[in-house]
């Protein structure tokens, strides 16, 4: 079953790649000329100075892929429908979708000599307000899905770990882009960007959206957390794995 078949709906207008994160990610790429795109989305952060192939199992996803996107094939990161030669390969926070994470980790080493992923530290990301305070189940299941330490495990330990620092004002609105933008939580369409949002129970993300209405209406919010307010940039829990 396509997990994007709802969720995925209108998720290239809430997503868009941020410039900043995408110059972490193209550094991370190093010298690649040639570059495969496992889990790929709408496209988001290919390089358009490299031969990119994309591979992305959802068609919601690839029917939101932009013109200048680069060219994609279904299919499905536990099993890539290509025979590898890739100077690289990334997987741009995709990883907590894949069946198999250990198949998934070990096709990208099989087609590529360097390998980009970008996921989170989930105990990092669970002290964040919006996951502490409103939606803490997001946490609870994240924490049976692809962890960080199990990437890096997947790549047998040895790959580099970079944080990205999120700016305020991010266009890529996942998870916690909005670190400093809590109204933004309240829109049901910012929401459905969210896969850890919008795949919890209705009444359970209710719950926390209206529990987050209620402390901006209060003041109890700004009273918490008011001193983000002139923050630029705030490590939320996202990290570049980088192995080779």
């Amino acid at each position: 079953m396509d997990p994007y078949r709802e969720l995925g709906v209108g998720y290239s207008t809430v997503r868009r790649p941020d410039p900043r994160i995408a110059r972490a990610v193209w550094a991370a790429l190093g010298d690649a000329r040639s570059v495969l795109n496992v889990g790929a989305g709408a496209g988001s952060y290919e390089p358009a100075d490299r031969a990119v192939l994309a591979v992305e199992p959802s068609a919601v996803m690839v029917r939101q892929r932009g013109s200048g996107a680069a060219p994609v094939v279904r299919g499905a990161a536990e099993a890539l429908p290509v025979r590898g030669g890739f100077d690289a390969a990334m997987a741009l926070l995709t990883v907590h979708h894949w069946r198999d994470l250990a198949a998934g980790l070990a096709e990208l080493r099989r087609v590529s000599r360097r390998q980009v992923v970008l996921t989170w530290d989930v105990e990092v990301m669970a002290r964040q307000w919006m996951i502490a305070e409103y939606f803490p189940q997001v946490a609870e299941r994240e924490r049976g899905l692809a962890t960080l330490n199990a990437v890096v495990a997947g790549f047998g330990g040895a790959a580099e770990v970079r944080p990205v620092e999120v700016p305020w004002d991010c266009s890529d609105g996942f998870l916690a882009a909005y670190w400093r933008r809590p109204e933004a939580y309240l829109d049901e369409r910012v929401r459905a960007g969210m896969s850890g949002i919008a795949r919890l129970p209705p009444e359970v993300a209710a719950a926390g959206v209206a529990r987050l209405a209620g402390d901006l209406r209060s003041g109890a919010w700004h009273r918490r957390h008011g001193g983000l307010l002139g923050r630029e940039q705030l490590d939320v829990g996202y990290r570049l794995v980088v192995a080779s």
